[in-house]
């Protein structure tokens, strides 16, 4: 009899050790799936963060890109841009919307001769290509902008500037700035803007950048461009006061000339700025400005 207890304690021993073995490896099993388990959740954590953190890069770059492409600045200022479509739909001060088309002109086809020194029978306003250099840099050239608002008259830089003075003074004398108008002001960074009925214009080309870095006075008359460099073609603006100066860290417009009469004229101009929330280009100056022409004198 005390033979056979011990046998049967033996048996529930030996159960016991089987299932305490058996919960142990339950046990294992369930922490190796509750890690797995976690693992996942872990990666799946990572995708998310990592899908969330592009989509909020990418709208960041939309943002900034929009902030530099319609703005211009890199201080989150805007700055002097021209575009190269032919036409657009700009939004006035009042909010309405109007198209703007462009002027009548001639067209160009071909090589681009250098125009008579006294200008060009009829205004062209399209150009096949860039204009060879048609100014002699040992020469003055004074560039006097009749406009309904006053004269106003800058001396263009043949020094440090050749090609982008000669590109303003053939398309002056080829009368492309006839009947133009200062289409903005700024005074947030001191400017008025020209050259077109609206920065969408350009003459059918762009020049290179030249004269390396730039800072910025009251009196400099300035290409405006994109923020891509050799976009210049036909528009420009002038620096007005010393809010200028807040696009010295960018330096890639070229000054080409300096006023020498008619700052006032320009500050009066500016003084009639007239803001247009729905433009990125600030707004414009009340009542419109026309540039009825810009007349070339070399000596």
């Amino acid at each position: 009899m005390a033979h056979g207890t011990r046998g049967g304690g033996g048996s529930l021993l030996a159960r016991m050790a089987t299932e305490k073995r058996e919960r142990k490896r339950a046990n294992r099993q369930a922490r190796l799936e509750a890690a797995i388990e976690a693992q996942q959740k872990a990666k799946r954590r990572r995708q998310v963060f990592r899908i969330t953190l592009l989509v909020l890069l990418g709208l960041a770059f939309a943002v900034v890109y929009w902030l530099v492409a319609g703005r211009g600045s890199g201080d989150d200022e805007p700055a002097p841009t021209t575009t190269t479509a032919a036409g657009s739909t700009e939004s006035t001060a009042a909010g309405e919307t109007t198209t703007t088309t462009g002027l009548p002109g001639e067209t160009l086809t071909g090589a681009t001769p250098c125009p008579p020194v006294e200008g060009a029978p009829a205004r062209v306003g399209t150009f096949a290509e860039a204009p060879p250099m048609c100014i002699d840099p040992a020469k003055t050239y004074t560039a006097v902008f009749d406009t309904s608002a006053g004269t106003i008259r800058a001396t263009l830089d043949t020094g440090r500037t050749p090609q982008t003075t000669n590109n303003f003074v053939v398309l002056a004398r080829y009368r492309y700035y006839d009947g133009t108008r200062f289409f903005r002001t700024d005074p947030s960074i001191g400017i008025i803007q020209g050259g077109g009925l609206s920065n969408t214009e350009d003459p059918g080309y762009t020049i290179p950048d030249e004269g390396g870095k730039f800072t910025y006075a009251p009196g400099d008359l300035v290409m405006a461009r994109t923020i891509q460099p050799n976009s210049a073609g036909g528009q420009f603006f002038f620096g007005v006061d010393d809010a200028i100066s807040g696009l010295d860290a960018q330096g890639t417009y070229v000054t080409f000339g300096q006023v020498t009469e008619g700052l006032d004229v320009l500050a009066a101009i500016l003084a009639t700025h007239q803001a247009d929330p729905a433009s990125n280009l600030g707004g414009a100056p009340s009542p419109p400005v026309t540039v009825n022409s810009v007349r070339i004198e070399e000596s």
